[in-house]
């Protein structure tokens, strides 16, 4: 076994530990009996409402990167690039040790339209980087409205006014491909995750929760600062855990907390096996070109 594969496998393993002992943790305070009681008790009809907005989120977010794709001539349309978006949560979720979603779509995109793989990162990373500064924002926002913080409001409101300027001037002048597309790409950032707020208040209602939304609120976006880190499976056991520490200090419910972030879960990974759908259909990618072999390639190594 070569050192990549080893490293690989390694960090395979590190992330299914990690996620076995988050979970394990969570079930010492949480019993999983009243776990599924909550599951089956849950308003269908709400769950159909949350999935639609995530489904929304993602749409919006795969348009988001397309528009920083834009930023390196890259131009594909928003349809083939929902595709190959939604292959990448595939191989996100369901295959986190081998090729991550991203380099997946480095590898295939770099091989197809014979663009440099740096430009690609680029993108991909500022991507990233504009959803990591509306999560900011959004955190800013809901902490002012929280009084357990004791924070002066006008605090956090100038930490994230002036680091969005210094933001958007250093993109500007050392990475100004990205920076002609910056409100736009900001807007969807902070769309993307409203849309997911909007998700997570139906779950709540899902679960027939009648209580303050703000704290759970803010335990999701805490924990989804903690679920871009590649520790866990998707963030699998890390969420979770998260909104535990929330439940004890904020007197939230602790069963309503870890359903939250389960269901949350459920309804990504629901999302993410449609990728499997092009995986194993490999001409329904046909619109831009053959993209046979690309696949046949990949799905080698699943």
């Amino acid at each position: 076994m070569d050192k990549k594969k080893l490293w690989s496998a390694t960090k395979l393993l590190l992330k299914i530990v990690i996620t076995c002992l988050s979970l394990y943790f969570v079930f010492k305070k949480v019993a999983i009996k009243d776990v599924q009681e909550a599951f089956t008790r849950s308003n269908p009809l709400y769950l159909i409402i949350a999935f639609l907005f995530f489904v929304s989120s993602q749409i919006v977010s795969s348009s988001r990167l397309n528009s920083f794709f834009k930023g390196i001539n890259l131009q594909i349309s928003e349809v083939y690039n929902f595709k190959i978006y939604l292959l990448g949560m595939f191989y996100n979720l369901f295959l986190p040790g081998g090729i991550g979603g991203d380099g997946y779509k480095i590898f295939l995109l770099r091989k197809k339209f014979d663009i440099k793989g740096r430009k690609l990162f680029q993108a991909i990373f500022f991507d990233r980087l504009s959803g990591l500064w509306a999560l900011t924002l959004i955190l800013s926002a809901l902490v002012i409205f929280i009084p357990k913080f004791e924070i002066p409001q006008w605090l956090p409101i100038l930490v994230v006014t002036v680091g969005s300027i210094i933001y958007y001037f250093v993109m500007k002048k050392f990475f100004g491909e990205f920076s002609t597309n910056f409100f736009i790409t900001h807007f969807k950032a902070i769309l993307v995750q409203s849309l997911q707020l909007i998700c997570v208040i139906f779950l709540l209602y899902a679960l027939h929760f009648n209580g303050k939304f703000s704290p759970y609120l803010l335990m999701f976006l805490l924990s989804s600062l903690v679920a871009i880190f590649p520790f866990t499976m998707g963030g699998l056991g890390a969420r979770e855990v998260v909104f535990l520490y929330g439940a004890e200090q904020f007197n939230m419910d602790a069963h309503v907390a870890v359903l939250i972030s389960l269901l949350f879960y459920c309804t990504s990974a629901i999302l993410s096996f449609t990728g499997l759908y092009f995986v194993m259909n490999s001409s329904k990618l046909k619109e831009v070109g053959s993209l046979d072999e690309d696949l046949k390639a990949e799905t080698s190594l699943i």
